[in-house]
């Protein structure tokens, strides 16, 4: 007998979407089958009149980091204890946070310090990228085919020092000469480049340059942090990652710049992926100068019109790989506490909202198909950084890690509809269709607005990427 049995709902599964039960036993999918077929189950979830999709994978979360914008202050973004509890409310299953290795520190030594911050605190499950910061010893360089080897295989990189230099704040940068000997480690054992792409001189000429002239309105950011910036970095490493033969992975694209040269390299046939946030398709630069406008600000900057029509382009057709919310959780005043372009404090909060949002913005407002909408919110992340297919399929043999949404709810968005901070960006957004039920590993964690997990829910998640997806572009 089976443990669990999903029936009447319509169902997102790799080979397309259709009218499927689907039989749960233990921890994983058994079973997609024909409807009334299986009969016999210990519990049974009437989803009639929903879609059930994979459960989400938010690639790209901050939690329990140092707010670096306020560096004299010793602030923290919330820890997963908090904010994994707002992504299973929002059908997100699995997350992928980062440890930061620096000066001083070894690739050992920095997983090993998350995965003891993270254990037993998530409601999700999780893993984590690698992160390279600063003059990295060029030896320390030998240690990413051991992480990759542990289950660790993408490895973020900052082309940028997102903002001015201060005593208290960690360089973010890597230089292009360590960025290549990263790319040439992970290239030869199964790796992938996770890039944050800005042009580092013009970012700081023109942090120098506002300053110069007395110019320090935090809604200035799309001047510092420019269109321009992203094309260049984007270019540089595209044909760096060519000429050693690295897979990259782009966060946060911001701008039609940064989508086109992705399309480009794609069309070449090189691995080259994008990842946009809902946040950046559905705000723009002019929403930095409404009365809690920074409550859309993460690095880079918003953009303009011409750029949220190419990522949507992106999303709902092909070029921009995902959907991520670089997920920073502060309370609102926190968020708000900066108002110049040194301090506005970055990073979005936004992973509780960030399926509904794209079936909202996606589906039903510009015809995303439903297995579109699986590959940009789960499917393509499993499969860019290594979870599929124990993540982002409903099939047999994957995880149980699915979600009933419901596209009868039409609603404006209440601060009553989140459970994480004392705020959401996406109050007021009108949303047709939201989450109702996620199911974790086989576990219903939320059912009927409750939550019915608990923190011992979440587990680390060894992670091997595909090699079919480290020779061309195929997510």
């Amino acid at each position: 007998m089976l443990d669990l049995v999903i029936k009447g709902g319509q169902v997102v599964t790799p080979q397309g979407a259709g009218f499927w039960d689907v039989g749960v036993q233990g921890e994983q999918i058994v079973a997609v089958a024909l409807p009334g077929t299986l009969t016999e189950a210990g519990r049974a979830i009437d989803a009639t009149g929903t879609i059930v999709v994979p459960g989400g994978i938010e690639p790209h979360t901050h939690l329990a980091h140092f707010i670096s914008m306020h560096p004299d202050e010793d602030n923290h973004t919330l820890g997963p204890e908090d904010d994994t509890r707002g992504m299973v409310f929002g059908g997100t299953t699995t997350h992928v946070d980062f440890c930061f290795v620096r000066p001083g520190l070894s690739v050992q030594q920095a997983i090993e310090q998350r995965v003891a911050r993270w254990k037993g605190n998530s409601y999700a499950d999780y893993s984590f990228h690698v992160a390279l910061q600063g003059q990295l010893p060029i030896p320390l360089f030998d240690q990413l085919q051991d992480a990759i080897a542990e289950g660790f295989p993408s490895f973020k990189v900052f082309t940028v020092n997102v903002l001015p230099p201060h005593p208290k704040r960690h360089p973010y940068r890597l230089d292009y000469g360590r960025i290549q000997l990263a790319m040439d480690k992970v290239a030869k054992h199964g790796g992938i480049m996770v890039v944050h792409a800005e042009d580092d001189d013009l970012v700081q000429f023109n942090y120098e340059k506002f300053r110069e002239e007395k110019r320090t309105e935090g809604w200035l950011l799309p001047e510092v942090h420019t269109k321009l910036s992203e094309k260049l970095a984007f270019r540089r490493t595209i044909m760096l990652a060519e000429a050693t033969g690295a897979g990259v992975y782009f966060v946060h694209t911001s701008a039609r710049e940064g989508v086109e040269a992705v399309v480009e390299a794609r069309a070449k046939g090189l691995p080259i992926y994008a990842e946009t946030l809902h946040h950046y398709a559905c705000f723009t630069a002019d929403d930095y100068k409404t009365p809690r406008g920074f409550c859309y600000h993460t690095y880079p900057s918003l953009k303009f019109p011409d750029d949220q029509k190419a990522l949507w382009d992106g999303l709902v057709r092909d070029g921009v790989s995902t959907t991520a919310t670089d997920e920073f959780p502060t309370s609102l005043e926190l968020k708000l506490r900066g108002r110049e372009l040194e301090n506005v404090t970055g990073g979005n909060l936004g992973a509780e909202a960030r399926m509904g949002i794209v079936w909202t913005e996606g589906v039903v407002r510009r015809g995303m198909s439903l297995e579109r909408f699986v590959a940009v919110t789960s499917s393509n992340a499993a499969k860019i950084l290594g979870f599929y297919p124990k993540k982002g399929a409903i099939a047999p043999g994957s995880d149980a890690d699915l979600v009933l949404i419901d596209p009868s709810i039409r609603k404006a968005l209440a601060k009553s509809d989140f459970h994480v901070s004392d705020y959401s960006p996406w109050e007021g957004w009108r949303i047709d269709g939201w989450p109702v039920t996620t199911i974790l590993r086989g576990k219903v964690v939320v059912a009927n607005g409750k939550l019915h997990g608990d923190l011992r829910d979440g587990r680390l998640v060894s992670r091997k990427i595909d090699p079919a997806v480290l020779r061309r572009a195929s997510a």
